[in-house]
Formats: structure tokens, sequence, C-alpha cells
């Protein structure tokens, strides 16, 4: 069953111009995500994708952030590149207030936007 559902877009230039400022990469990403940006030749694309991301799993969970800090939606990459979640321990307990015990996330790009959608799923 659906517990929540998330959407977000992000302007990749807006994202290029923000990204010029170092503390924003170490507030909004992990470890993980700040590697996997800079090692991309479109920075700006993977860096918006990623913070729609976050974005997005907030408004999932119908709180906004709440509780948790951006660095704390975590978002990891499969061995052919798509998204997802990377459940903490901090993600765990918000999705369980909400019900949910999995997340989904995908992400697209078109033009100057990054978009991403997530959803929540648990039990009935």
């Amino acid at each position: 069953m659906i517990r929540g559902l998330g959407c977000d877009v992000c302007a990749i230039s807006r994202m290029r111009k923000i990204m010029e400022n170092p503390r924003f990469l170490e507030r909004w990403f992990t470890e993980y995500e700040r590697d996997y940006i800079g090692a991309r030749k479109n920075s700006a694309h993977t860096a918006a994708g990623l913070f729609a991301a976050k974005e997005a799993f907030a408004k999932a969970l119908g709180t906004g952030l709440g509780g948790l800090t951006p660095d704390k939606i975590s978002v990891r990459h499969d061995a052919q590149g798509a998204p997802y979640y990377e459940i903490n321990e901090a993600m765990a307990a918000a999705m369980e207030q909400r019900g949910a015990s999995l997340a989904h996330l995908s992400i697209s790009h078109d033009g100057d936007v990054a978009l991403a959608v997530a959803v929540l799923e648990g039990a009935e």
C-alpha cells in the first residue's frame, strides 16, 4: 500500500550557481553523493537530481524534512546507474511514523530541469 508520494523539480542552472559555494555540498549531500557528483561530467545535472530526490522523499513523508537534515537522506546508484534510497536509521524512523517500510525513487532530466519522484510503501 502506498503510504506517501512526493515529487520535486530543480533547475539545473540554479544548482550550478549554488554549487559555487562548497558549504552547500557539505550541508546537503553525503560523502558518497559528493564523490558521485564530483565524478560526473555534468555535475550540476547530477546534483540537481539528487537534491530533488531528497526533497521528494521529504514530501512523501508528509512532514517535510522534519527532524531529518538533508545529508541524512541518502541516495545511491546500483550497478546499472539506477538511483535508490539507501535507508539509514534516521530515514527508517521517519518512514516508520508514516507506516512505510520501502522507498522507491525515480530521477529524470530534461533541458534545464531535474525531476524526482519518491514513493513510500508499507503494509496495509
